[in-house]
């Protein structure tokens, strides 16, 4: 079980994420490899610990398999968590290297300058900044790296598709603020501000923002479950509201038009933003 929630954090926003673990694992995008070789390049040496915050199903956890000495996935949700742990049964090195383990980011169970490197991938505008990089400055060894990082929604391929995905999820951010009890809204920061809040927290000696980009190969299944994917169309649909049926099906005859059967490649853009303490 989670533990009780820290000060600073909110159940709206763990909520937000239950119920759909299989269809977000299933569709998101695994973490570049990229990412292993920007922050090892950074903290000049391979890593003895990393520890993965906000993890989720583990997808930008496991690409640190084989960079790393030990690796720790932090997630608050039952079901995410549920769903990275069964995938330590494929990797025969098991829970020696990788694990993971309930928890908050302002909040980790491991000892004071002992991390070498500190993720957060598709996160940190989920959590609190000012007391989450307070304890990251807390765990990390001098000379440890952070780094946030999240890719443009949606992926590059039409502009046909991505501007029905975008006018589908202004909808479903309209629904919510109608329909959503105050005290059950989500809190989502602005992404744009996590280079600013790194620099903030005097926390990191030098910061910066790096951006790359990453291709996956894709077809209409895959592209309507990214859009499925997202938290605020989930979110939506435990409402029990229709509102959006007709926009998702439209959608979907878009897309499949688009690939006509075929597989094709789409391209992420990634923005990291990184601090070095």
């Amino acid at each position: 079980m989670v533990p009780e929630i820290p000060k600073g954090n909110l159940q709206s926003n763990v909520a937000r994420f239950s119920g759909f673990a299989d269809v977000y694992d299933n569709y998101r995008p695994e973490a570049p490899k990229m990412v292993t070789e920007i922050l090892t390049q950074y903290l000049q040496r391979e890593p003895e610990l990393v520890m993965d915050l906000g993890c989720g199903t583990g997808l930008s956890t496991l690409v640190w398999n084989g960079c790393a000495t030990r690796i720790i996935g932090v997630e608050p949700n039952d079901d995410m968590r549920s769903v990275a742990t069964a995938k330590l049964q494929h990797f025969p090195e098991g829970s020696s290297v990788i694990s993971f383990v309930p928890g908050y980011s302002n909040q980790l169970e491991v000892d004071a300058e002992s991390v070498d490197i500190i993720t957060c991938s598709q996160s940190f505008h989920w959590m609190e900044p000012v007391s989450t990089l307070s304890e990251v400055h807390r765990v990390l060894r001098t000379g440890g790296v952070f780094a946030a990082y999240d890719c443009d929604w949606p992926p590059m391929i039409s502009w046909e598709l991505e501007k029905q995905y975008m006018e589908l999820y202004d909808k479903c951010d309209e629904i919510l603020e109608r329909e959503t009890a105050e005290e059950s809204k989500a809190v989502k920061r602005n992404k744009n501000e996590h280079l600013h809040n790194l620099q903030a927290s005097g926390a990191f000696r030098f910061t910066r923002e790096i951006v790359f980009h990453h291709q996956e190969l894709c077809n209409a299944e895959r592209y309507v479950g990214l859009a499925l994917s997202q938290g605020g169309l989930q979110s939506v649909m435990k409402l029990g509201s229709t509102e959006l049926d007709g926009d998702i099906a439209y959608f979907r005859e878009l897309t499949d038009k688009y690939f006509n059967g075929h597989t094709k490649e789409i391209m992420f853009s990634y923005r990291m933003r990184l601090g070095i303490k």
